[in-house]
């Protein structure tokens, strides 16, 4: 993925994107959206996994495997010439966001606070847009972007809350009551925006994800064993466990690869904007493999999502996108 110039001292070094690449590239878009449909089928596959190894044990599992297999076909090189600030503070928030919003689920009490805990989670891609637009020259048009984000969040909520709803009382209530999952969600959901912002402008062109999905595997073992966790299950795991195992790892890892070539690359708004198909298209799946029927209000948020993230596109797609200026 790295470019390497050697007209210049014949030095070989990598040409950093930031500096050579003023406008995103589009096939790099184009594995970004991958990354989303990738990002839809993890949370079926990290579900059925969970419930057979346990949930601490299996989201360890699962990334330690994704590790292997990273080292295996993406080993970084040249780690030496990896900028530090990168690998720091983009390492950090990667590795925050995977722990806060595992640990925001596992703590929820019961499936309506894991539910609100997952909608909060999917603030993330209303933040990035946000954030994308810090430092850009900023149209009428391209203020449409700000409503256009709320909306698709709307249209989240609709879709992960279903026919039950999320109704604000009971919300400010369970917060209240138990705030900590709340705030490791928002606290992810900031994380990822922060981490998917900023890592075209501080990696130099860089690819850490291998390294931060092995910093993801050791935080797990670690909150694993200090939560003296077991596996929930009372039958042992059969053929099938593991095979849906490597299939979370290696979608885990593709997920991540292609999402770190498509925000490093490519256009963030729109990426941005496109990350709210990720709740419609999870919920599509889990319905499929559970038989379970779509819902009146979860076709109303989908057309509020497609409604907001046209909107967002619209009203960025000739505002300059100088996403890795």
């Amino acid at each position: 993925m790295k470019s390497y110039e050697h007209g210049e001292q014949g030095s070989g070094r990598p040409i950093s994107r930031a500096k050579t690449r003023n406008a995103p590239n589009r096939n790099a878009t184009l594995v970004g959206l991958l990354a989303i449909v990738l990002f839809s089928a993890i949370v079926s596959l990290v579900r059925i996994t969970a419930q057979n190894f346990g949930a601490t044990l299996g989201a360890a599992l699962i990334y330690t495997l994704t590790s292997v297999v990273m080292w295996i076909i993406r080993r970084p090189k040249r780690q030496r010439s990896f900028p530090l600030r990168y690998l720091l503070v983009c390492g950090a928030l990667f590795v925050v966001y995977e722990v806060s919003v595992g640990l925001a689920v596992g703590l929820a009490h019961d499936a309506t606070q894991a539910l609100e805990v997952s909608v909060v989670n999917y603030l993330w891609p209303t933040l990035m847009v946000l954030l994308s637009l810090i430092g850009r020259r900023l149209t009428a048009k391209t203020w449409l972007v700000i409503p256009g984000a709320l909306l698709a969040s709307l249209g989240t909520a609709f879709v992960v809350g279903g026919d039950a709803g999320l109704h604000p009382a009971s919300i400010a209530a369970h917060i209240a009551s138990s705030p900590v999952p709340y705030v490791l969600a928002f606290g992810g959901a900031i994380a990822w925006a922060v981490y998917s912002v900023i890592t075209p402008r501080i990696s130099e062109g860089h690819d850490g994800i291998t390294l931060f999905l092995t910093g993801v595997a050791v935080a797990l073992w670690i909150v694993h064993f200090l939560t003296g966790s077991v596996p929930q299950r009372t039958h042992t795991a059969g053929i099938g466990a593991y095979i849906v195992l490597v299939a979370a790892a290696l979608v885990i890892g593709a997920g991540y690869a292609c999402w770190d070539a498509g925000i490093m690359h490519g256009n963030l708004t729109v990426l941005g904007s496109a990350s709210y198909a990720a709740p419609v298209l999870s919920c599509t799946i889990g319905a499929l493999a559970l038989g379970a029927s779509l819902t009146a209000s979860f076709w109303q948020g989908v057309a509020l999502v497609v409604v907001g993230s046209l909107i967002g596109w619209w009203a960025t797609k000739d505002a300059g996108t100088e996403s890795q200026s």
